[in-house]
């Protein structure tokens, strides 16, 4: 009779050890060896499968490159712009040579005795200029008095100028008054002016009645103020207040010339406005008038369209964009 082993192989050890460590049955320890293998195949198929790659070598790309910078360099050229404006040339000053200080007529010097008395070129330039302006010096405080003119260079020179430190005190006014002494003119009248004098003294007027040349008369009113006056009382209908002066919009800005109007007009208590028929008047009509306006008048046309006529100005609190201080200033300017 034969007796069985009781030496086991490795992997009867692996999966009884398995089986017992887990809880794992004979067939689930056989399945979980079998997805091992799969695994480790897996994990070496990349290797086994590719090819082996070629080792780079980068030495051909750096000389192709370095290859292609030269050629770039060569071709480079650097960038010329052309002056956007011709260059100006300028001739050369001459040097003026220096001449020792001695007494001078400073009205009888030109720009270059001046520069060879130690000036600059501009400054020479400036006082000959300054003298025949004001037809020669006649003190040494008028050339002290040039602009630009250095305090020490004044110092230098002013000891060898051969004029008086100041000018010569101005003839009295009664020499002047009687016409004698150097400084005497003659005045010719003025001639009299295009426009005429506007009255001192002027009386009110209506200001519903006015035309523009009544206007004119007031101080401050010119022709294309009194002509926007008149066309604003026609687009309106007649004022009935002074104060309605101030919504003429040049005349917004302009408070004194409100007040010298209010002071020459007047509104007559009996005037009555040109009135308006909100029910029949076309939207050409209504938008011109200043109160009413496109926006409005274009809301009032479509209303009375869909809704029966207006018969008092209450009736116009329905339409949503007209206000109470419009409808106010409509008011005594409507009619049903």
């Amino acid at each position: 009779m034969k007796h069985k082993s009781n030496k086991s192989s490795p992997a009867t050890g692996w999966q009884r050890w398995t089986r017992r460590y887990f809880g794992f049955s004979r067939r689930e320890t056989s399945g979980m060896a079998v997805l091992l293998v799969l695994l480790l195949l897996l994990l070496a198929a990349p290797k086994l499968l590719l090819p082996a790659l070629p080792a780079y070598n980068p030495t051909p790309d750096q000389q192709r490159l370095d290859q292609l910078a030269a050629e770039l360099t060569t071709r480079r050229q650097p960038r010329v712009f052309a002056p956007r404006y011709a260059r100006r040339t300028y001739p050369r000053r001459a040097v003026v040579a220096q001449v020792p200080l001695a007494p001078f007529d400073p009205n009888a010097l030109t720009a270059t005795d001046w520069e060879a008395r130690g000036l600059a070129h501009f400054l020479a330039q400036r006082i000959v200029r300054f003298r025949d302006v004001i037809g020669g010096f006649k003190a040494k405080e008028q050339i002290r008095r040039t602009y630009g003119f250095p305090d020490s260079v004044y110092a230098r020179l002013a000891p060898y100028m051969q004029l008086p430190d100041q000018l010569p005190p101005r003839a009295s006014r009664a020499a002047y008054a009687a016409g004698k002494g150097e400084f005497s003119r003659s005045y010719e009248p003025k001639a009299p002016s295009k426009y005429a004098r506007k009255p001192t003294h002027l009386a009110p007027f209506d200001l519903n009645l006015a035309d523009t040349t009544q206007l004119m008369q007031i101080r401050g009113i010119g022709r294309g103020l009194s002509r926007r006056v008149v066309e604003y009382r026609l687009q309106l209908g007649g004022f009935l207040r002074e104060d309605q002066l101030a919504e003429i919009y040049t005349l917004r800005d302009a408070p004194d010339l409100v007040d010298s109007l209010r002071k020459y007009t007047f509104v007559a208590p009996a005037f009555a406005p040109a009135p308006i028929d909100v029910n029949t008047a076309p939207f050409e009509v209504l938008q011109a008038h200043p109160y009413m306006g496109k926006r409005l008048a274009r809301v009032v046309v479509a209303f009375r369209q869909q809704h029966p006529p207006f018969r008092q100005a209450d009736d116009l609190r329905q339409i949503r964009i007209m206000d109470a201080e419009t409808l106010e200033k409509l008011r005594p300017y409507l009619r049903f």
